[in-house]
């Protein structure tokens, strides 16, 4: 088995050396086949029970991939959302900012699975991504892997925040600690998802891991273009408009989670 150094260095010369892959044709997606690639979210500070009832709802109705919220929703959203296979409730872990203590990231995951998550979001430690502690990145993921007993775990990179090279080492790393997913954004800092930023997560995972999309994914368009550049996943609170026939961007407003 390859050392992590090892791993991070072959994945950044294979990077140098490959051409960009053709990602699947999503163009003729029907609303209904692009809802089970959405995950509805409502992340919010302010997120009310009658709020987080109608996405719930929602998700119903347009069999979305999942419902995605804060672990204090997480119960309610699993009730709701229960006698259902189609609809999963998923909850996010060191959120926003991943700067928790692994060991607290790993007690959340396990209270989140205890009150009905299926799947978990969690946010790298960034900080120490940037410091180079990259057996710390990978300690950290691992810990949120196992305490998830089996559900999947996505790794939000927080792209944005990051140069191209970290990008490439935080795929390898999640890769490498039992993430099912790396994901792009949490949706609440300086910026979402990308078009380049899919396409070499894509490129640096290949097909074993799920790619997720999120923040700033508000019409069927750039669902579409996002699932074009390689995502599996994608996280939105625009979710409903989206898979309707308008290609028009949805407004933002002063309550959107930033998804």
């Amino acid at each position: 088995m390859k050392s992590l150094r090892e791993e991070i260095l072959t994945a950044l010369h294979s990077l140098g050396q490959s051409s960009e892959e053709a990602s699947a044709n999503s163009a003729d997606l029907s609303g209904t086949e692009l809802a089970r690639f959405i995950d509805h979210t409502l992340l919010k500070a302010g997120a009310t029970s009658l709020e987080i009832e109608k996405i719930c709802q929602e998700a119903l109705l347009h069999r979305f991939a999942s419902v995605c919220v804060n672990t204090s929703q997480i119960e309610k959203v699993a009730s709701l959302l229960s006698g259902q296979s189609t609809t999963l409730p998923i909850a996010v872990v060191g959120f926003p900012l991943g700067a928790m203590d692994s060991k607290a990231k790993a007690a959340e995951t396990r209270r989140a699975v205890e009150l009905g998550a299926r799947e978990i979001d969690m946010v790298i430690a960034i900080g120490s991504l940037k410091d180079r502690d990259y057996v710390r990145v990978e300690s950290d993921i691992r810990e949120v892997v196992q305490a998830a007993s089996g559900h999947p775990v996505k790794v939000i990179l927080e792209t944005c925040l990051l140069s191209h090279e970290e990008k490439v080492i935080a795929c390898v790393v999640a890769k490498r600690a039992g993430a099912a997913f790396v994901k792009t954004s949490t949706g609440f800092s300086t910026g979402g998802a990308t078009l380049n930023d899919v396409k070499l997560m894509r490129r640096v995972v290949g097909p074993s891991l799920g790619v997720k999309a999120s923040g700033g994914i508000r019409s069927r368009e750039d669902a579409l273009q996002m699932i074009q550049a390689g995502a599996t996943r994608l996280g939105a609170s625009s979710s409903v408009s989206i898979v309707g026939e308008s290609s028009t961007p949805a407004p933002r407003s002063k309550s959107d989670s930033g998804y």
